[in-house]
Formats: structure tokens, C-alpha cells, sequence
């Protein structure tokens, strides 16, 4: 765990909350699920190297807990998935600029989001590798596609 993600964690638990792990999800879950402390092998100077895990992953079901960042607009076909609840829109530049601890959700239609700082369930399909949404211009390091999510 990186310095910075140690110290998002503290601050979340400071908040009264509590790091998102494996240990939340309900036993015999149908997907394989996936944290964020499981997204990535490793950070150095070249950048983000998925873990084998995401790897493995890749174009099949999974299912993730976090929270959803303020989207740009009120009803949208996707969201940011954040580990920590956020208070912007944690939308980057490239995926040289790529945080380690947000993902991408894309929903097969738009709907109306849900409360910044309550945890929700996402599941769908694990898309892996930089991708330019051709619509908004985000451009995305891993998404999840074909989504939908539920409250928890």
C-alpha cells in the first residue's frame, strides 16, 4: 500500500468510516469480487502496473464497493467509483494523471445517481488498459462496462 493510499485510508477512518476490503462482501458472492487494494501490483516512476489479479480479471464479471463521485451531470450513462467519498468530480486529464484509487462505471442506460457519501455495489464486466470515451473525452486506465449498482 502506497504512502498516499495509507493516508486517504487514516483520514477515511478518522471520518468515522472504514477502508473498503474483501472482508465487506457477503459470502458466495456470484462474481468475483475485486477492492481497490487490488487493482494495481505496483506505483514507480513509469506509472500503475495492474495486478495480476485485474490481469486475470479482464473482460469478466466482477463486482466492486465504493463510493460514487459527483458526476458532471444529474443523470449520465457512467460515474467514477471512488474508494473514499468525495466532494469533486475526480475526472483527470490522461491516464498518465490516472488516481489508484478510482474506476470508471459505465451503465448500459442513463440514470439518476445516488448520494456522494453512501457505499453502493457495482457489477459488470472488467475492461482493462487506457481507453478515450468518445463522447466526454475521459480517458480511463480500467472500467467496469454493462454495469448497474445498488445501494449497500
Amino acid at each position: 500500500m502506497t504512502a498516499t493510499r495509507l493516508d486517504r485510508r487514516r483520514a477515511l477512518a478518522a471520518m468515522g468510516g472504514a477502508a473498503l476490503s474483501l472482508a465487506a462482501w457477503p459470502a458466495g458472492a456470484a462474481t468475483d469480487t475485486i477492492s481497490f487494494d487490488e487493482l494495481y501490483g505496483k506505483v514507480s516512476v513509469l506509472g500503475l502496473s495492474f495486478s495480476d489479479k485485474v490481469k486475470a480479471l479482464e473482460g469478466k464479471p466482477v463486482a466492486m464497493r465504493g463510493f460514487m463521485a459527483p458526476p458532471l451531470k444529474a443523470e449520465a450513462n457512467f460515474f467514477v467509483l471512488t474508494e473514499m467519498p468525495m466532494a469533486l468530480c475526480p475526472f483527470c486529464s490522461s491516464d498518465a494523471d490516472w488516481p489508484d484509487d478510482i474506476i470508471v462505471v459505465y451503465l448500459d442506460q442513463s440514470q439518476t445517481f445516488e448520494q456522494a457519501n453512501g457505499i453502493i455495489e457495482v457489477s459488470g464486466k472488467l475492461e482493462v488498459g487506457s481507453w478515450t470515451d468518445p463522447e466526454t473525452g475521459f480517458v480511463s486506465l480500467l472500467r467496469i462496462v454493462g454495469a448497474d449498482f445498488r445501494k449497500v
